[in-house]
């Protein structure tokens, strides 16, 4: 089930974080990082509670229009961005909205990717600062995640264990997407992000 899902997941994604973390520990710009993370705690809050009262279908389509409305506001957010990119990702206002929507997204379905995309080809980081940002991000607000989902009762020990036993995959697939992140070039980076963020929604929507 979609809310089962969110937190059966989360685990395994601590692992992940864990390894990206390891991988691109000197790449993150922590200005970005200082400026998203105390917006997120009232994005949880509100992910929380509607965790608690929707049910799985609407869960699960609400996230895929979501998911879509990002990734027509980041192909917007690219046609219209004049040429050298812009400082709006600055303005405390775009801090807070990226903040806050990453924590509900990311509470909801683990779906803050988008957010965090959109947010940062705002700033026009180059893709190791890209991914390294992202680590360094999702690791935290993984972590601060774990007792919301306990509380909902939807995290449970079975999870952890899980998570233990794809540990040695997530660790291969870690290897694997840092030697793709050497090799990709920049644009080609920026379309497969935004490629997996169309199929994430249509998945949701379809399924």
């Amino acid at each position: 089930p979609a809310k089962q899902s969110t937190a059966a997941i989360l685990a395994v994604l601590v692992v992940g974080d864990l390894v990206a973390v390891w991988h691109y520990r000197r790449d993150a710009d922590w200005g970005l990082v200082r400026r998203l993370l105390p917006a997120v705690l009232p994005g949880l809050a509100i992910g929380a509670a509607f965790l608690a009262v929707v049910d799985d279908d609407t869960l699960r389509r609400s996230i895929g229009v979501v998911l879509l409305v990002l990734v027509g506001l980041q192909l917007w957010v690219r046609r219209s961005a004049p040429a050298g990119g812009g400082s709006a990702h600055e303005r405390p206002a775009a801090a807070w909205g990226a903040g806050t929507a990453a924590g509900f997204a990311t509470m909801t379905a683990n779906a803050a990717g988008p957010v965090m995309t959109l947010y940062l080809s705002a700033a026009g980081i180059d893709k190791r600062r890209f991914v390294g940002t992202n680590a360094w991000f999702f690791l935290v607000v993984n972590l601060v995640k774990v007792p919301f989902s306990v509380g909902l009762g939807l995290l449970h020990w079975d999870d952890v264990g899980r998570a233990g036993l794809l540990a040695p995959l997530v660790v291969l697939g870690g290897v694997l997407g840092s030697a793709t992140i050497a090799r990709i070039s920049q644009r080609g980076f920026d379309v497969a992000v935004l490629l997996a963020s169309a199929l994430a929604a249509a998945a949701l929507l379809l399924g």
